[in-house]
């Protein structure tokens, strides 16, 4: 009201000068005086009414601008200034307000659509998760979190980390598996935590992941393959030794027995003892994978190490592709059988493809961040690429255990690195790739 009064106090003071010069002009004239008087008065009721009319031209555009201010303050984006023109300064504020609370109002609604989508997702996805302000009081939860809490939104938002059994979650390594004992499950969990924001404050969230049931279940598959690789295994064994051992029980009943019933018992004991030391092998790869321990780590040379292992192949050449000198942090032991398994596979892979040993195996390495980056290729004739060759006794080789390259592959992820296996881009054969840290 004070700002009103004082547009009118100005109006009127603009007026007053030609108002005050009308009345004396009219005075000194000869009207009558009931004249004058009426002539006076028509003359003030206009300075006045101009006055009034000015101060609610100037007040109730800037009303109406307070009224819009004040209701994109509370959050209502809907009013808006009607009429408005932009032909002077008051309209164009008017019409940029209005720009202002389209814009907001444009915001919110793509704000709650995403939010409506993020709730969407929440409740999808197969993880349970929690937000916990800066005093690890919770603020965030999905239907798996209060699956999980076995208790409903009302119950847990607002109660602190400890009173749920999910603080010790809040410190520690991220990510991690713990083990955890909830209303709504117990078992194993992958534990993952991050940062967001919420009204310009700064939250933790964390995410549950059961890994239990996925463990059962590739549990339950190993098992699966396991068995099947198993029951093959000794059915390849067994069932000759099985049938021989029939043939051999039939021809010591026969009566009379046949001039070389000698020859036929040893040929048909060979033949068991073949298989039983076959046999006898198979279980002894299997205990190889399941029986390699920790790796010593020790400094070695990569070329001695590279050098000492390619000597030890002796039914073909080679090539050695020399990488720069270094000393490689590792289990000596463990990698010449590695580095021993993968050029046997690319000799034996050679030799396929060239009987008479003029074939090409080639190893080299480089060293790539501190990591050194060992390949050895062949010229064989590759592999199925429908099938994993690191797969436990999956061979192609007819004497072949299928346990060197799960063996290699177990050794180098012992070490921090890695091992593969892949077709050659540019030639016929394959490619083994390892990757180990620890270059000094």
């Amino acid at each position: 009201m004070r700002y009103e009064r004082s547009i009118l106090a100005r109006a009127m003071m603009t007026g007053l000068v030609g108002s005050g010069l009308s009345l004396f002009l009219l005075w000194r004239s000869d009207y009558a005086v009931s004249t004058r008087v009426t002539l006076s008065v028509l003359v003030v009721s206009i300075w006045l009414g101009c006055a009034f009319g000015l101060r609610s031209k100037v007040a109730f555009p800037l009303r109406t601008l307070s009224n819009l201010l004040g209701a994109l303050r509370e959050g209502d984006y809907s009013m808006r200034a009607r009429g408005v023109c932009r032909d002077d300064a008051m309209g164009e504020v008017l019409w940029e307000v209005n720009a202002l609370g389209k814009s907001l109002q444009e915001q919110r609604l793509g704000e709650r659509e995403a939010t409506a989508l993020l709730r969407r997702v929440m409740a999808q996805i197969d993880v349970a998760l929690f937000g916990f302000d800066a005093d690890q009081r919770l603020r965030l939860i999905n239907e798996n979190g209060k699956r999980l809490l076995g208790r409903s939104e009302e119950q847990v938002i607002g109660r602190a980390a400890s009173e749920l059994g999910l603080a010790p979650c809040l410190d520690g390594a991220t990510p991690r598996v713990v083990d955890l004992m909830l209303p709504g499950g117990v078992g194993r969990w992958e534990l993952r935590r991050g940062r967001y924001r919420d009204k310009g404050v700064s939250h933790e969230i964390l995410f549950l992941s059961d890994l239990t049931r996925t463990l059962h279940e590739e549990e339950r598959l190993a098992w699966k393959r396991l068995i099947q690789i198993l029951r093959h295994e000794m059915n390849n064994s067994l069932t000759p030794i099985q049938s021989v051992a029939q043939s051999l029980r039939g021809l010591i009943d026969r009566e009379p027995r046949p001039k070389d019933w000698r020859e036929d018992l040893r040929s048909g004991l060979d033949i068991i003892a073949e298989r039983s030391e076959e046999l006898g092998r198979f279980v002894a790869s299997y205990s190889a994978l399941t029986r390699l321990p920790e790796p010593s780590l020790q400094e070695m040379d990569v070329a001695a190490w590279v050098q000492h292992v390619v000597t030890l192949e002796t039914r073909m050449k080679i090539v050695v592709n020399p990488g720069p000198d270094r000393v490689l942090l590792a289990d000596r032991g463990q990698l010449e059988q590695l580095l021993i398994n993968l050029l046997a596979n690319a000799v034996e892979a050679s030799l396929q493809t060239r009987p008479n040993g003029d074939g090409h195996v080639e190893v080299g390495w480089r060293t790539d961040g501190g990591q050194l980056a060992l390949w050895v290729e062949d010229d064989g004739p590759g592999f199925d690429q429908t099938k994993d060759p690191f797969v436990p006794f999956y061979t192609t080789k007819p004497k072949g255990s299928g346990i060197g390259l799960a063996l290699s592959r177990q050794i180098a992820e012992a070490h921090g690195g890695s091992l593969t296996l892949e077709h050659r881009p540019d030639h016929q054969g394959c490619r083994a790739s390892l990757r180990l840290p620890g270059v000094l």
